[in-house]
């Protein structure tokens, strides 16, 4: 089967996140997408991370009722930070009947040479890449990669994040089953 990995903290998921998944679902010959909740990305500040189970707990409650998108731990076991690499290393020998591509936007595909041995990863894996404002691909390292013309919304995480704390509406912003599980959780004050 070939499957899409989209790889991210998802602190918290968001719309913009799940749109992104189902416009690569529907425009690709990906079967499934694995969301894949990264517990701790080498290159960005993990202090203001919420515990990788309840990112998870979260991410479940957004993909319930989908049967093709697949809220992931598999990152949970491996060793921290986690490095794409060794996760696609891991994922091939545990499912070798599956072929995995990689969902990124433009800003990481533009910032890919520092990922840890990104070479094997451009060598073994076709990259789908939406765009994101200011991001602009050039495939100066010969990556094998398909350019997605994906919604664009102006929603993050860290945006979520800042109206939490000011106790302002983050309705629309994500599912409303994911907002009533941050409010129940008081989560992000």
């Amino acid at each position: 089967m070939n499957i899409g990995l989209y790889f991210g903290s998802f602190n918290p998921v968001h719309i913009g996140h799940l749109i992104i998944a189902k416009h690569v679902l529907n425009t690709t010959d990906l079967k499934q997408v694995w969301m894949v909740v990264s517990p701790q990305n080498p290159l960005k500040l993990s202090n203001s991370l919420l515990n990788e189970y309840a990112r998870l707990s979260l991410l479940q409650t957004a993909l319930e009722g989908e049967y093709n998108l697949k809220a992931s731990k598999i990152e949970f076991t491996l060793p921290k930070p986690s490095y794409t690499v060794n996760t696609l290393a891991y994922l091939k020998e545990k499912f070798p009947q599956h072929q995995f591509s990689i969902i990124m936007g433009s800003d990481s595909f533009c910032n890919l040479t520092n990922w840890k041995n990104y070479e094997v990863i451009i060598k073994n894996h076709l990259l789908y890449i939406y765009n994101r404002p200011g991001f602009i691909v050039e495939n100066t390292i010969n990556a094998s990669i398909k350019i997605l013309d994906a919604p664009l919304l102006e929603i993050s995480s860290t945006r979520i994040r800042k109206l939490i704390k000011e106790a302002k509406s983050i309705r629309y912003l994500l599912p409303d089953t994911v907002k009533e599980e941050i409010e129940k959780n008081n989560y992000y004050k």
